[in-house]
């Protein structure tokens, strides 16, 4: 039976399988918590709310504004010179965040809205708020001492006013799109997509500034005179992970309270705020170290920056892992009960079958099936996902719905986007698939959350497959070999 709502591609449940029922669904399509992931468009973009097209044109306003105030200070030339630098390492950042949050990928609007605050907001916030304070402190507090002003905006004023600025679309992202905040790596991806807009357009500042300086009286004699060459050295070779790495710790403090059990939400408000004082103290490190003309800045740099990088590198890698670890735990139990087939679950839980299974669907049916492929992993991920919190912490009151939701959505998928997922799993899972004993057919240890073992209220679906005596389902298993 094709569901109303879903996609066009989506293949429709054979008339002769089994029904399942999901007596705790929502209504109706419009009261659906979980979507498949659309591939975001111009028209998809600007058929936002009033509220979206007033983000978009404060975000718009705050880049002209931020253009015209370094162009003033660096003219256009400098300007044009920093852009052309200050691109250099962008992509690969956004790249190896958006590898980062593979696995339940956050929506690309999400992303994009992090970059343009970093790149244009937070950055005319902090250059405005540093300018006016360090001006400040210069007037009354230090007065007649401009550098003594100078080192402690740098040092005390600056990490406030950025991270704060910085955190701000993190903290938007939390609390108007919860759904798509879904622990430590998703925190960490935002994290670094806001801190890398940031870093741009603060690196063509610099760069621009350093190349009129260069220009001014005749340009340097040699490289290593040049302060352009010193100033990519160390911001774009040197540290192209520096604001990422402070905002993280923002990112992982509100990663942490999205996934926290209902039971210990008095946390909730702590974490960010701990992150964020994290965030703070290791800029203002960072800035005090590079503000020094001795070797502290190396020292700084190798003894405690890169520690912090790779212990921060080694919680995005470990969290990115657990979430596919915890895909090939919680999903054995649903294969027993026949929503998926046996070897499905290691399949879903690896990032290269799944891109195998993705592949597949494309060469044998088309674009639209491997786009079925992805939303089936899409709402898989989900599940596995939803199932772990609820069994290590409180489930939230609409758990059941959730759930059967997300079943919905797997089963109406399930006849094209299954073959696929299986051939891959035979192409590169073991040869026997590893079902855990409490997931063995039979035993149903999931429930209704917190009154242990028990039979879910609806019945499950069996396995897909050929009528006796009748004709397959659509696409069934197009991509196994023939015998022989």
């Amino acid at each position: 039976m094709q569901d109303e709502a879903d996609p066009p591609g989506t293949p429709a449940v054979p008339a002769y399988e089994q029904q399942p029922r999901f007596p705790a669904m929502p209504a109706t399509p419009a009261e659906w918590r979980y979507h498949p992931p659309r591939t975001p468009s111009w028209w998809h973009r600007h058929g936002r709310t009033l509220r979206a097209l007033a983000v978009v044109a404060v975000l718009v306003l705050c880049g002209l504004a931020i253009l015209a105030l370094v162009r003033e200070q660096t003219g256009t030339q400098g300007l044009f010179v920093g852009l052309g630098l200050a691109v250099l390492p962008v992509p690969l950042l956004l790249a190896a965040f958006r590898w980062l949050d593979g696995v339940e990928p956050t929506p690309w609007r999400n992303h994009a809205f992090a970059f343009a605050w970093g790149a244009c907001a937070a950055t005319l916030v902090a250059l405005l708020a540093n300018s006016f304070a360090t001006a400040w402190l210069a007037d009354s507090v230090l007065s007649g001492r401009p550098g003594r002003a100078d080192t402690l905006g740098a040092t005390v004023v600056a990490p406030v006013v950025e991270e704060v600025a910085k955190g701000a679309a993190i903290l938007l992202l939390f609390v108007f799109r919860r759904a798509a905040f879904t622990g430590v790596v998703s925190g960490i991806a935002l994290a670094g997509f806001t801190a890398t807009g940031f870093a741009f357009t603060e690196n063509v500042l610099y760069l621009g500034t350093a190349y009129v300086e260069d220009t001014a009286f005749g340009g340097p004699t040699a490289l290593h005179e040049s302060l352009t060459a010193l100033t990519f050295f160390v911001r774009i070779v040197l540290s192209p992970f520096a604001h990422p790495l402070f905002t993280s710790f923002t990112g992982v403090g509100l990663g942490i309270a999205a996934v926290l059990a209902h039971r210990r939400r008095v946390w909730r408000p702590l974490l960010p705020v701990a992150g964020l004082l994290t965030a703070v103290l290791l800029h203002a490190v960072w800035n005090g170290a590079a503000g020094t003309r001795d070797s502290t800045f190396l020292f700084v740099y190798a003894l405690f920056m890169i520690p912090v990088f790779a212990v921060v590198l080694w919680l995005a890698l470990w969290s990115r892992a657990g979430e596919l670890r915890t895909i090939r735990r919680v999903l054995p139990a649903y294969a027993a009960a026949g929503w998926f087939s046996a070897p499905e679950p290691w399949a879903l839980g690896s990032m290269r079958a799944r891109s195998l299974a993705r592949a597949m669907a494309r060469r044998v049916h088309g674009a639209a099936a491997a786009r079925t492929v992805l939303e089936y992993q899409h709402f898989a991920t989900s599940l596995a996902l939803l199932r772990s919190r609820a069994d290590f912490g409180a489930p939230a009151p609409d758990f059941a719905a959730r759930e059967q939701e997300l079943l919905h959505h797997l089963w109406t998928r399930r006849a094209l986007a299954a073959p696929p997922t299986q051939s891959a799993a035979r192409a590169l899972a073991p040869p026997v698939p590893l079902v855990p004993w409490w997931a063995a057919p039979g035993h149903r240890p999931w429930g209704p959350p917190g009154t242990g073992a028990g039979p879910t209220p609806y019945a499950p679906p069996p396995v897909p497959g050929p009528r006796p005596g009748g004709p397959a389902p659509p696409g069934h298993d197009p991509f196994r070999p023939p015998p022989g």
